[in-house]
């Protein structure tokens, strides 16, 4: 269950991307599936031809971004329908990511990663990794926090709510729709590389349904913690991802087989989107939103 755990936090820097879009945006984005692949391509075989880790990392973040910026360009200069846009981008990156590790499959074993000190130490799947992608997990997200509450986040927030009333101002709706696809993508390639490193290889098919875990992990979490304000959305983000990956793996203990992930995730945003609904979850909800509150009402108090 602690590997769940840490997967879960792993998995949240992509949810994060995923509610960009899909919530701040409202932007139905799957170029999600192919960045994800292509941040785990770009660093593997980075990695693999000598790069650092680090480096090698950021610019799977770069990559990430930049197929977010031809999803925004396809859906803001060529007109194209966004749901189209991000299917079409996601086609073509199957393509380059091919290209970029030259073949399906790419191990990292015996490389060193961002993970191998954890691993070397037997620290994998404890508490003490927990604690550090918590933190980093965390840190990613008060910068996303930080991010939206500047004049840029503010116009893209708006851009979402209402784009003919903040284009109206002189706003470049179309300029914040590229950059909110950019960060998105980012964030998913960085979780992609994080994962090749952390699983210990990167394989040309390991982004296909990933949208629906960011989806279940927004849903979930929004639906239990409720969306008041940007920190508490983002915060219910982070535990939605791990509250995901305790639920696969409860549903793995009880006999399924690794085969049924993508129906059990499919399942589990069906009931994400269909269990608020109900008069009985609603009050759960409605009682963890006002202890989340009140908790934040106190910290608010105190500094």
């Amino acid at each position: 269950m602690l590997t769940a755990v840490e997967l879960g936090l792993v998995y949240a820097i992509m949810a994060l991307g995923v509610y960009l879009t899909f919530r701040i945006l409202d932007f139905p984005d799957l170029t999600v599936d192919g960045s994800f692949t292509t941040g785990a391509a770009v660093a593997s075989i980075s990695i693999v031809n000598g790069m650092p880790a680090l480096l090698a990392t950021a610019l799977a973040l770069l990559a990430g971004a930049a197929a977010g910026v031809v999803t925004g360009l396809l859906h803001t200069k060529g007109k194209i329908n966004g749901l189209l846009a991000g299917i079409l981008t996601m086609i073509a990156l199957y393509s380059v990511n091919l290209r970029i590790m030259g073949k399906a499959n790419v191990p990292l074993l015996g490389e060193d990663t961002l993970i191998s000190p954890l691993r070397e130490a037997q620290l994998t799947g404890g508490v003490v990794s927990i604690l550090i992608f918590l933190v980093l997990a965390l840190v990613l997200k008060f910068i996303l926090d930080w991010f939206l509450h500047t004049d840029i986040g503010l116009a893209m927030q708006a851009t979402g709510d209402n784009e003919q009333m903040i284009r109206s101002l002189g706003v470049s709706t179309d300029n914040q729709k590229i950059l909110g696809l950019a960060i998105s993508n980012g964030l998913v390639g960085l979780c992609g590389a994080m994962i090749a490193q952390y699983q210990g290889f990167a394989d040309v098919g390991m982004g296909i349904g990933l949208i629906l875990i960011g989806l279940a992990s927004v849903i979930i979490g929004q639906a239990i913690f409720g969306t008041r304000n940007i920190f508490i959305a983002t915060l219910a983000v982070i535990f939605g991802a791990v509250l995901y990956r305790v639920f696969i793996q409860l549903a793995l203990d009880a006999g399924l087989e690794p085969n049924d992930m993508k129906l059990i995730s499919a399942i589990l945003v069906v009931l994400a989107l269909v269990l608020p609904q109900w008069k009985g979850f609603n009050k759960f909800g409605r009682r963890m939103r006002t202890i989340t509150n009140a908790a934040e009402k106190q910290k608010e108090t105190v500094s």
